[in-house]
């Protein structure tokens, strides 16, 4: 089956190889790439900025209210846990835009670090609410001395995430290259052995990278689609004025050109989706054969053991054939010398 699969490879013809050797040009996505805002980013560090300073401040804030400090203080936790956790569905609606327009690594690398700062305060907020329960009596630290120092730990560290995730974004902003998305066309899916390989090491990320295009491609579809319908209002509009002659024949070339590209994107998205079935079937194929193959192991190792069994229980036998010679050969030395010395003393005749 897998020389079959060797044999239907290298004898795809060039032009199926080269199907995929002009898509940069072609997907209309590449030149209208939109820019990731990081106002609200900057907004939110501004947020952290002023929790850290009620933090350091609060003893000087709330001076005639010192017995409501603690409370002040875990109120200011919860509304910053809130807007925290507004705040991560509006990263995750910007992750998402990154991953659509073709960017998957960029998106990998956001998706793990925008969960972070909610994590952060709600790890923190668990650390107060267990302080303000338990009340620990320490003498040099007083309560609203370690509601402060969860507090300036919790901004360090959502801080710390959130330059992570601005400097990220800001290199995406700064990218002058082609959607990453788009390098999986040239993946091992076109060679039947690299693709065996690749999808034994690394199948659940490879399917992930298909799905990604499959989304990229679709977001495609849908950006002709409206290039088609606004192209078709132009040209109604021209065909209506009498001297829009030259314009209506500019604008029926284009609508030409954006329905080809838009059939041209529909065969490679029914493309992906068989080349991520048959990454599916192979990935299938490679786990039934990892199974027969423990099957298989499992065989010979209780065929061995029967063997050691075997081979010990034949040990033991030499042994005991062993320990007989020598009993046997002890005993007819024994009876030499007993046959032997009567001889010796007997007179001469």
């Amino acid at each position: 089956m897998s020389s079959d699969r060797h044999a239907a490879s290298n004898s795809a013809s060039p032009q199926d190889n080269n199907l995929f050797l002009d898509i940069s040009n072609e997907a209309p996505l590449s030149g209208q790439r939109k820019r990731t805002g990081i106002m609200g980013s900057i907004f939110y560090c501004l947020l952290l900025a002023s929790y850290a300073a009620l933090a350091v401040a609060a003893p000087w804030i709330f001076r005639s209210k010192q017995k409501l400090l603690s409370q002040w203080l875990c109120t200011s936790t919860i509304i910053l846990l809130v807007v925290t956790g507004i705040f991560q569905q509006y990263m995750v609606y910007q992750v998402k835009k990154i991953r659509l327009q073709g960017y998957y690594i960029f998106s990998q690398k956001l998706k793990h670090i925008i969960r972070l700062p909610f994590a952060t305060m709600s790890y923190g907020t668990c650390a107060m609410l267990l302080v303000m329960v338990w009340e620990p009596h320490i003498s040099i630290l007083p309560i609203s001395m370690l509601l402060r120092i969860i507090m300036v730990a919790e901004v360090i560290f959502a801080g710390s995430f959130m330059s992570i995730y601005i400097g990220n974004v800001h290199q995406y902003n700064s990218l002058d290259t082609q959607p990453d998305v788009l390098k999986s066309l040239y993946s091992p899916l076109q060679q039947s052995s690299s693709l065996e390989g690749l999808s034994y090491y690394d199948g659940g990320r490879l399917s992930d990278q298909q799905m990604a295009l499959l989304q990229y491609q679709q977001e495609n579809l849908n950006f002709l689609s409206e290039e088609i319908l606004r192209l078709q209002e132009c040209l109604l509009k021209y065909e209506r004025s009498s001297d829009g002659v030259t314009p209506q024949v500019d604008l029926a070339y284009l609508l030409a050109a954006r329905d080809q590209e838009l059939r041209t994107l529909s065969s490679e998205m029914n493309q992906m989706q068989s080349e991520l079935k048959l990454a599916r079937s192979l990935i299938a194929e490679r786990d039934s054969e990892i199974q027969r193959v423990h099957i298989t192991n499992n065989q010979y190792v209780e065929e061995n053991e029967r063997l050691r069994g075997i081979l010990g229980e034949w040990s033991s036998r030499a042994a005991k054939l062993e320990r007989a010679l020598e009993v046997e050969r002890m005993s007819n030395m024994e009876l030499q010398k007993r046959t032997s010395a009567p001889k010796g003393r007997s007179p001469p005749s």
